[in-house]
């Protein structure tokens, strides 16, 4: 073990505390509780034991560190400046307020040094499990016997919170299972909840449970510096297969004796003994102090860590010139570079086809993944359904020898996924997609929406998209979910119609580089809509809408639909009679970003008599056919019964169509 500083590290863990107690006093808001209680913990990460360079803070081969425990936010604030990051002290006076580098919770892309968005619980545990993912899949990938790039290892502080929340149970048993060895997740364990002492709500033995799921785990003192660094340094030292947890056994909100140990102490409530507090810290009467000697600690610990990121640059130039191939691909991989022809590398299909979207979309992953090498695919154990195994790729299972494989087995873990799934994006050289039913959707609905609010480019594959899966019931027929998804702020949810818009729908979420998607595909076939080709369908989906059959004569009615049930308005359009236009409305979140111009075009605003059919709840269409339309939706759950049956059932046919438009007329 290297030489530890106890002296310094323990003024930088008082520091960190005097700047959480006077951040929060300042706006009367915030959490107090881990940012007092796991000083020491902070102190012996970013003083001792985390690989890091704060002048590049993207490098990639740091030590990652999530603060899981997002409500701490003040721990993570404190550390990143005193050890150097781009955070002056001034964001940090300037806690939780407008425009600062300083949210109440850390979000990815606001402050330097901030691995990803947390503070929904449990979250940041998934989140370093898909870290570690990508850290395995790095190494396997693009280190080579002479020459290694990756070797870092991911961190993460979590409380009893995190701890509890049922998306960190999928993540760990993943990991564990995965022998994920370069994971070190930290356990704040104080024994307080917010509402009251932990034992409330709890009484199992954390560390037994994580062992039984294939991890190392020990239990140490949390304000034991020496203690915590040893135990780091032996987690780091100890590549055996298993993920590594350390019980650091702290008191909540240390510093405030008012509070201090009790459930009071996990929010701003120790806040208004301020001055006590700093008085028996030990700190000045000048608010956000920093000593010297702690400035002079990270100033040297600063220029040793630079040393390491200079020595690991050298070896990363002579990687390169030895490997340009496997340079060049990781470049195109952190500069979110996808082939600009996309599109093209997908074969057309044949004109006759009626295949099921999930059963094309498994077709038209597989040129995607020879065309994108980065791209990875994973399934909540359902590949025989969702049909999205790249089938050129081997299995990514670090513990039969494969830590390269791009197909992931997260078994059955919806929200475990979710989270997993975003810590590869948060690393940002993999392009994580997942799948499962569409029914399943809501259980990985946080995921989704973190992913959503830190524009990841991670892509759900949804299959059995409504009640046309029949007989499987209401309990797996989703009608509520597509629309459920596109409230969504920053989601696309794209719901192509026949296997070429499944191509351009495939296309258009593994380009988009700016936040997820979520692609909606059918159990049943769909017959290929030739009315146009299928260059139009392809480009019409990455527009969002589009005219699929033009009227003949002068325009009386707009016809709009997605999915399965664009068939349906075509089919109609033959009844209703030449002044039909049919639209295609697969991702309503393109079709606005469209200028209004083409907006116009699709749906001329003089045209009201409009009519909508989809087999999910009506309520988005009303922004579409306006108050004088019409739409033919399920605002109900599904029937049991074969899906054919299921559909006529609910109106999801051409006659209903008919029928809705004819009683339109005047």
């Amino acid at each position: 073990m290297s030489d530890i500083n106890t002296t310094s590290l323990s003024a930088a863990a008082t520091t960190a505390r005097g700047l959480a107690i006077d951040a929060i006093h300042k706006c009367s808001s915030g959490h107090l509780g881990l940012p007092l209680g796991a000083a020491e913990v902070g102190a012996a990460l970013f003083g001792q034991s985390l690989r890091y360079n704060p002048q590049d803070p993207g490098w990639i081969n740091r030590d990652r560190f999530l603060l899981s425990a997002g409500h701490g936010s003040m721990f993570l604030y404190a550390w990143l400046h005193l050890a150097g990051y781009d955070l002056p002290l001034e964001e940090i006076k300037n806690f939780r307020q407008l425009g600062s580098s300083t949210p109440g919770h850390p979000e990815y892309g606001e402050t330097p040094g901030v691995e990803a968005t947390t503070g929904p619980l449990g979250q940041g545990i998934g989140n370093a499990v898909g870290y570690a993912v990508s850290g395995k899949m790095a190494a396997a990938r693009f280190n080579t016997p002479e020459h290694t790039i990756f070797d870092h290892h991911v961190f993460a502080l979590a409380g009893d919170g995190c701890i509890q929340e049922g998306v960190a149970a999928e993540a760990a048993a993943f990991a564990g299972h995965s022998q994920l060895d370069n994971l070190i997740l930290l356990y704040d364990s104080n024994d307080v909840t917010l509402d009251a002492m932990a034992v409330k709500t709890q009484s199992e033995d954390t560390a037994a449970r994580f062992t039984a799921m294939g991890w190392d785990t020990e239990v140490i003192d949390g304000h034991d510096i020496a203690a915590v660094v040893a135990a780091i340094e032996n987690a780091k030292g100890n590549d055996n297969g298993r993920p590594k947890l350390i019980v650091c056994k702290t008191e909540i909100g240390r510093g405030i004796p008012e509070v201090a140990g009790t459930a009071a102490g996990h929010g701003e409530g120790g806040a208004k003994f301020a001055e006590s507090a700093r008085q028996g810290l030990g700190l000045p009467e000048e608010t956000f102090h920093v000593p010297e000697n702690v400035r002079e600690y990270f100033d040297h610990r600063g220029q040793e860590l630079a040393d390491s990121h200079a020595q690991w640059q050298q070896t990363y130039s002579q990687w390169s010139q030895a490997n340009p191939e496997k340079a060049s691909l990781l470049t195109d991989a952190l500069n979110d570079s996808s082939p600009a022809d996309l599109l093209e590398k997908i074969p057309e299909f044949e004109a006759d086809n009626k295949l099921a979207t999930r059963a094309a979309g498994g077709e038209v992953l597989q040129p995607l993944a020879e065309a994108m090498p980065m791209l990875v695919s994973g399934s909540a154990d359902l590949y025989g359904s969702t049909k999205n195994y790249i089938k050129s790729a081997e299995d990514f299972e670090p513990q039969n020898g494969t830590p390269g494989g791009r197909n992931i087995w997260f078994g059955i873990r919806e929200h475990g996924m979710g989270a997993i799934m975003n810590g590869i994006a948060y690393d940002g050289i993999f392009r994580a997609s997942g799948a499962t039913f569409a029914v399943f959707a809501d259980y990985l609905r946080p995921s989704i929406r973190l992913a959503a609010l830190a524009h990841l480019p991670t892509v759900y594959i949804f299959t059995h998209d409504s009640v046309g899966v029949g007989e499987d019931g209401p309990t797996h027929q989703p009608v509520e979910t597509v629309s459920g998804l596109r409230v969504i702020p920053g989601l696309d949810v794209l719901r192509p119609a026949d296997a070429e818009e499944t191509a351009g729908a495939f296309a258009s979420a593994f380009q988009r580089t700016d936040g997820p998607s979520a692609l909606m595909l059918t159990r049943q076939g769909l017959p290929s809509l030739n009315q146009v080709t299928s260059q139009t369908r392809r480009e019409g989906v990455s527009k969002g809408g589009y005219i699929l059959k033009k009227e003949e004569g002068e325009l009386e009615i707009i016809l709009l639909a997605s999915g399965s049930e664009v068939q349906h308005v075509l089919a109609a359009c033959e009844e209703i009679g030449p002044g039909a236009r049919v639209v295609s409305m697969p991702c309503f979140e393109r079709f606005e970003r469209q200028p209004a111009d083409y907006r116009n075009e699709v749906l001329p605003p003089h045209c009201t008599n409009r009519l909508a059919i989809e087999a999910g709840v009506s309520g988005l269409w009303w922004k579409y056919v306006g108050d004088k339309g019409k739409i033919i939706a399920i605002d109900r759950f599904g029937i049991s019964a074969p899906g054919n049956t299921v559909m006529e059932q609910l109106s999801m046919t051409a006659e209903a169509v008919v029928e809705a438009a004819g009683s339109g007329k005047s």
